[in-house]
């Protein structure tokens, strides 16, 4: 064979070579490529896998409450301004800064809003003016009781004219007075909301004073029978997560909780409510769990403002629980009340004349011996008595105590 032909032979032999390696190269290259691209796609599912993961989640509602609104004269004579209306704020400026750090915060108001049209009036047939309410509403409160001893006080049109009022403030959840039976059936089973969390709030009172709603008119004013809670709960026991009911009951002016209380706690727990806020004593009773930690019940929260002159009525109780709703992996629900805690306040004055002005609720770590000589030994006495039933209570309430 020529050299010549030699040479040519080798040199197609090293393009074919060289082709080969380039065919293998980016073979393998494609062969990588997608292997890394698959890798890419697994690390990206896995990725999206692990985002819809499912988590347990816990929603919370925090909830503030404190007892009755009770306005003697001596208190809305104080709040007369000179332009003929009046300014009840002074009286929560120490709790304004806590109670409207709340989800929810609840009173009692234990005398009618009938307002000055019907003419203002004291003990024993009570009537407040209209501007009560909104301070309560300036403080952040959003939950408010109105059946009681005194709602029907001024009669059908005190009722009409406090319904009117506190429809005026779509932000309240007021219960307890209504100008209709329609009204009443909407709002007992009506489903409120707050951070993810669907509650009821429902008040009832047993007692009247012997003022009873005329035949027909029951819906003025909420009186409690266990037939009538019982289709009230169950009308929005399943749609809630939180059955709250707010009871008028107790023995006036007694620190014990009595026999009826017990057996009404007791029968609202069978029925599913979860939250029992008391009032009517007009002094502060204990607090407890009952049926296995499913209820919390308050017995009475004591007044909150009044003129009852002792120190038994100016001290009042104030406490928070928290309405928690527990999510699990499964989507399977457990709600609770839980961590109770409380504080003792009391209503300071100046007494002039012989009259008690200048009305301020101060919470007790804030008392000196000038407002309430020996507070520390009464701090002790009613911290006893709220303690009675659950020592594990915890005293100190968040905010600026």
């Amino acid at each position: 064979m020529s050299k010549v032909k030699k040479k040519v032979r080798m040199k197609k032999s090293f393009k074919i070579l060289i082709v080969v390696i380039l065919i293998f190269l980016c073979g393998g290259y494609i062969i990588f490529s997608n292997f890394q691209f698959t890798n890419v796609e697994k690390k990206e599912n896995v990725v999206e896998k692990k985002e819809v993961r499912k988590t347990a989640k816990d929603y919370k509602a925090k909830v503030f409450m404190v007892g009755d609104a009770l306005i003697h004269s001596a208190i809305y004579e104080d709040a007369l301004k000179s332009d003929g209306t009046y300014d009840f704020t002074p009286i929560l400026a120490d709790i304004k800064p806590i109670s409207s750090k709340y989800d929810l915060a609840y009173y009692n108001q234990e005398t009618v809003l009938g307002g000055t049209s019907l003419g203002l009036s004291n003990y024993p047939r009570f009537n407040s003016p209209q501007e009560v309410g909104d301070a309560f509403v300036d403080a952040g409160f959003n939950m408010v009781s109105l059946a009681t001893n005194h709602t029907m006080d001024k009669g059908e049109q005190g009722v009409l004219n406090s319904v009117a009022y506190w429809k005026s403030k779509s932000n309240v959840a007021a219960s307890g007075q209504w100008s209709s039976e329609e009204e009443r059936q909407a709002s007992v089973s009506k489903v409120h909301e707050v951070n993810n969390i669907k509650y009821a709030f429902i008040s009832y009172t047993i007692w009247t004073n012997g003022l009873e709603p005329p035949a027909g008119k029951e819906y003025l004013d909420n009186i409690y029978s266990p037939e009538k809670a019982k289709a009230d709960v169950e009308s929005v026991r399943d749609k809630v997560d939180f059955v709250i009911v707010a009871m008028h009951w107790g023995t006036e002016y007694s620190f014990n909780v009595d026999a009826k209380q017990e057996e009404i706690a007791n029968y609202l727990s069978g029925l599913g409510v979860d939250l029992i806020i008391g009032a009517h004593p007009h002094v502060i009773q204990t607090v407890e769990y009952i049926n296995n930690n499913k209820t919390f019940v308050i017995y009475s929260l004591g007044n909150f403002v009044s003129d009852q002159n002792d120190i038994d009525n100016f001290t009042g109780l104030a406490m928070e629980v928290t309405l928690n709703k527990h999510v699990d992996i499964d989507n399977s629900v457990t709600n609770s009340v839980i961590e109770p805690k409380a504080q003792l306040i009391y209503t300071t004055t100046t007494k002039i004349r012989g009259v008690n002005h200048n009305f301020k609720v101060v919470p007790y770590p804030k008392l000196t011996d000038n407002e309430l000589n020996g507070y520390t030994n009464y701090y002790e006495k009613y911290k006893n008595i709220v303690n009675e039933r659950y020592p594990n209570l915890v005293w100190g309430l968040s905010g600026e105590w």
